[in-house]
């Protein structure tokens, strides 16, 4: 089995709902994302996957997400229209499922998606 790796970052700000603490005020994070994906077999070329197309995937995914309050973008609107809170965790499993549409192609699978919302905390999202 073959992996590969790859960081990128975002900024955003966001609070979170019913929290009932400093966090449910509104805040920002410089945001950091590690993206593995998994092949049992390297192309004609000896790549899982060009890091190139990785890089640019992942940067469209992340792009909807840089530079906004995320409670105002699907799927972490209000709750009242059935969004999630946009907690680390939620963050990873939403980068995660826009990724596997993307990228699984029977060989090439996503494997995990980590986010840090600091150099001390991050949340993690696989399946």
């Amino acid at each position: 089995m073959y992996e590969l790796t790859i960081d990128t970052h975002f900024s955003s700000a966001h609070n979170l709902r019913e929290y009932g603490g400093a966090c449910e005020r509104l805040h920002g994070h410089n945001w950091r994302v590690r993206v593995t994906v998994e092949a049992g077999k390297l192309d004609r070329l000896g790549m899982v996957l060009d890091f190139k197309v990785l890089k640019e995937k992942t940067e469209k995914v992340v792009g909807k997400l840089d530079h906004q309050y995320l409670n105002e973008i699907p799927p972490f609107k209000e709750k009242k229209e059935n969004g999630k809170n946009p907690t680390a965790e939620n963050l990873a499993e939403f980068i995660f499922g826009e990724l596997k549409k993307a990228l699984d192609d029977g060989n090439v699978r996503l494997k995990r998606v980590k986010v840090w919302e600091s150099e001390k905390a991050a949340a993690e999202y696989y399946e």
